[in-house]
């Protein structure tokens, strides 16, 4: 069958869009401008031998037929390296859709389609005859491609592509004006050291493109004879060139000519009128775009001084702890929004930062100027604020009342909807203890990873948003980062990108924290890369396009030992251990801190030891809550290596009265706490403190069934 096709020049091809490869025999590879041999291509690779307009017709086409249970055919503009359209082959194809892989399977043959040679009689009559190639349907394609083009580059790109009807130029440039000089945009269908002589030319030259900016009408040459005779000073720069025809168009944007654009012809071209009209049609669109795109660009650099201007730099390292950030705006306008993050060196310190530390991470409502103004005047407030001294508390209290005073105190007139608040998480962290005093206003609570990896949710106490209510106090949780953990803060665009809520989005990001084994700026990449793609921070790459929310992230990282980002090499005991307070006004606070435990045993291997543990840290936070007018302090660590490991929990309270055993009756309803700890718990007790008491508990690990774990673990695929 090969043969017989090759006989009639078509070639065959198949693709499968769930491997994303494109297998085409000989015939169909020299049709697309490869050696005559068969072989396999990725979609990418076929995709560079077409033309983007074509390509995208094709998915389309192919969507439709299965719908319609049709045949796919379409023309294809096969192009070369260097844009230029060198056949236009038929497609033919049967698309049938797999529903289980959700992707599209299609054999076809691909056949060259004779066209008129450009230019003449015969290829200008043609194009009446074919409505893909038409006037009306070139210019609807190339209108739709300048418009989705962003960036100058990505506007030239999309012009060098362009296959007019009937006409096709094989070169092109863009002139700019840069007071009273003619610049050279960009290129395209030229050598680099070919153009030197166009890169700057004065406005007086005598040079058609410095004659259509100077008069904004176009210019038309169809001979050489013509550009010699009309521009003699420069037609020798131009000869070498070998064109037969040349059009110059004004760009024009609002009345204003912004530039001109040059198509060069290796043909003779008459530019009748209707040809013209597609010349000057396609140079009005080229304006626009080209306008567009410079708007954009002066807008991405605008925002990325702004915003560099407004985030701070990390400063001189603090020894015993390492801090990363990152911060990515939303897409759109201007990119800039409300997030932000701040390392403050607090007073006590020395001049290389080797005392206390403040971290603070916020978001102001909004993703536009005035949410980065806002940012900016409080990131200022809460610098001060920390510079003074005050405890975490006192500086949320105080920042709160200040941005109240600025957005409530709104001018009679004034649009109140207008109105913003903040949420904020701010940290003072001391190395040399690793003690960090949390204070939290409506922000998400911060996660610890352990030197073993284990991840935990810190649940912290909080209050409002700042800016809502002037009188509002900040509660301060106190927890310790051990050798070797690592904290992470973040706004909550990491979190919930890509429809996520705050469960699934810290399980996603969870799974980033657990299997990272780099140091601490590798895994505040992987944070954001793993939920947005290439991060946007001046030390670490671009920013992609689009942005659901902003997103800012802080990591901070206690040497010591472990397998965490910057740990250390040296020897201890691995422990895990996680710290909670139950107040009496919060006991809903008892499910969080179950679910810790549970986090915490996360990798215990008996599954009936590890409800034990929540079922006696249940009975043993209710007897405080229910017997006691007292808060309890929750104390849960882990000590040991696989096959010896050892949980003990403690629950600390200040009243006086010890826990006794009862003797309940079968329809009591409480009673029963001391004798499921003897029952279940391998050792227990009750340590009088000087004020209160500490009942505990301890669970050891069944060897056996450790070694029952790994062999379940190794037989996994």
């Amino acid at each position: 069958m090969g043969e017989v096709l090759a006989s009639l020049a078509t070639g065959l091809w198949r693709w499968d869009t769930a491997s994303g490869l494109v297998t085409v025999d000989a015939e169909a590879a020299r049709l697309l401008g490869l050696p005559a041999r068969g072989t396999t291509l990725t979609e990418s690779q076929t995709r560079a031998r077409l033309h983007p307009v074509d390509w995208n017709e094709i998915t389309g086409v192919v969507g439709l037929a299965v719908a319609e249970n049709t045949l796919a055919e379409v023309r294809i503009r096969v192009m070369d390296e260097l844009g230029r359209v060198v056949r236009v082959v038929r497609s033919r194809s049967k698309p049938s859709f797999d529903p289980a892989r959700r992707s599209f399977r299609l054999i076809g043959t691909l056949q060259e389609v004779t066209e008129p040679t450009p230019g003449t009689p015969a290829g200008r009559s043609a194009v009446t005859g074919d409505w893909r190639r038409s006037r009306e349907a070139f210019l609807l394609d190339a209108g739709r491609a300048l418009a989705e083009a962003r960036s100058t580059e990505e506007v030239l790109r999309v012009a060098a592509g362009l296959s007019m009807p009937g006409f096709s130029p094989d070169g092109l440039a863009v002139f700019g004006i840069e007071g009273d000089r003619l610049t050279l945009v960009g290129y395209h269908g030229q050598q680099p050291g070919a153009v030197a002589p166009f890169t700057q030319l004065a406005l007086s030259t005598d040079y058609p493109a410095a004659e259509v900016v100077r008069t904004g009408r176009a210019v038309y040459l169809s001979s050489p004879q013509q550009y010699r005779t009309r521009y003699p000073v420069t037609w020798p720069i131009a000869a070498p060139f070998a064109r037969h025809s040349w059009a110059f168009l004004p760009l024009t944007v609002a009345g204003r000519t912004m530039g001109a654009w040059m198509a060069g012809f290796a043909y003779p071209v008459a530019f009748t009128p209707d040809e013209r009209s597609v010349l000057t049609t396609v140079a009005r669109m080229l304006a626009q775009a080209l306008s567009r795109a410079g708007t954009a660009e002066s807008e991405r650099a605008l925002t990325d001084g702004l915003q560099r201007s407004m985030m701070p730099t990390l400063g001189p390292r603090t020894p015993g702890l390492r801090v990363a950030a990152r911060y990515v705006p939303t897409g759109g306008g201007l990119q800039v929004g409300g997030d932000w993050y701040d390392v403050i060196p607090l007073p006590g310190g020395t001049e290389a930062g080797g005392g206390r530390v403040a971290l603070v991470i916020g978001d102001v409502q909004g993703h536009d100027v005035r949410a980065a103004g806002l940012m900016g005047q409080l990131r200022i407030a809460l610098r001060a604020y920390a510079s003074e001294g005050h405890r975490p508390d006192a500086v949320l209290s105080r920042a709160s009342r200040f941005l109240h005073g600025m957005t409530y105190g709104t001018p009679e007139g004034e649009d109140e909807s207008e109105l913003r608040f903040a949420t904020c998480l701010y940290v003072e962290a001391d190395p040399a203890t690793g003690t960090l005093d949390i204070a939290r206003a409506g922000h998400p609570d911060p996660a610890i990873r352990m030197a073993d990896g284990t991840v935990l949710a810190r649940a912290t106490a909080g209050g409002l948003p700042l800016g809502i209510d002037p009188d509002a106090d900040y509660p301060t949780t106190r927890i310790v980062l051990e050798p070797g953990e690592t904290m992470l803060i973040c706004t909550d665009g990491l979190i919930e990108t890509g429809g996520h809520d705050l469960d699934s989005g810290w399980q996603r990001i969870r799974a980033i924290l657990e299997e990272h084994s780099g140091d601490l700026e590798e895994l505040a990449d992987a944070l954001v890369r793993g939920v947005h793609g290439p991060s946007s921070h001046h030390t670490t790459g671009p920013l992609a396009d689009r942005r659901e929310d902003d997103i800012a992230v802080l990591l901070l990282s206690r040497a010591g030992t472990g397998t965490g980002p910057d740990a250390s090499a040296a020897a201890g005991p691995a422990v895990r251990r996680t710290l909670l307070k139950v107040a009496q006004a919060e006991p809903e606070r008892v499910a969080v801190a179950r679910q810790q435990l549970r986090e915490l045993l996360h990798d215990w291997p008996s599954a009936d030891q590890v409800d034990s543990a929540v079922l006696l840290l249940s009975e043993t936070l209710t007897n405080v809550l229910v017997h006691t007018d007292a808060d309890a302090l929750v104390q849960a660590e882990v000590r040991g290596g696989p096959g010896g490991r050892r949980m003990r929990v403690e629950v600390t309270d200040t009243g006086d009265d010890l826990p006794h055993r009862r003797h309940p009756g079968e329809l009591a309803s409480s009673g029963r706490g001391l004798v499921l700890i003897e029952l279940l718990a391998d050792t227990w007790g009750v340590d009088p403190r000087g004020e209160g008491k500490t009942i505990w508990f301890e669970l050891r690990e069944p060897a056996g069934e450790v070694g029952q774990e790994a062999s379940a673990e190794s037989a996994k695929p």
